[in-house]
């Protein structure tokens, strides 16, 4: 399993901020502002832990290792598109700090644009993981060794330290 483990465990972190996400798209849907600090607070947690931290030993570690490995075409699609889908993350995390700033610019649309790219980051996320979870990381371990599982892992705590 590892070091899978890990980066399943991680996933129910970001979770977590999304069910936060869609509360924040509930209290603008009813009349509230946005809350600038918790817009804050989400996008500092996807830049740092999701797209830092999580993607960051997927990308640096995990598919590093699987791609040297003879995987076949359907495991390096997935791969290849989960690369590609933390692009698409990465640009809706921007586009979220833009609408956000057009907001503070007094710009009246902005409100929706937030709605609407904390939708569009609540739509994403949840199909990502899922693709990760159940598509990804059970099929691609059997491609490792328990001695390079375990170097994974090991480099992979070292990397948050």
């Amino acid at each position: 399993m590892w070091p899978i483990g890990p980066l399943m465990h991680e996933h129910r972190l970001i979770e977590r901020m999304i069910a936060l996400m869609d509360r924040e798209i509930r209290n603008m849907t009813a009349g509230a502002p946005p809350d600038h600090v918790f817009l804050d607070s989400a996008v500092d947690f996807i830049r740092t832990y999701a797209d830092q931290c999580h993607h960051g030993k997927e990308e640096d570690i995990l598919f590093r290792d699987l791609a040297l490995k003879p995987i076949g075409h359907d495991l390096a699609a997935i791969m290849d598109q989960l690369i590609e889908e933390h692009r698409v993350g990465r640009r809706l995390v921007q586009s979220l700090v833009e609408a956000k700033k057009r907001h503070l610019e007094g710009i009246p649309e902005a409100g929706k644009d937030i709605v609407e790219m904390l939708h569009k980051l609540i739509e994403f996320y949840p199909k990502h993981i899922f693709k990760e979870d159940k598509q990804f990381f059970f099929p691609c371990m059997d491609a490792f060794t328990e001695s390079e599982k375990e170097s994974m892992l090991s480099e992979m705590w070292n990397s948050i330290g």
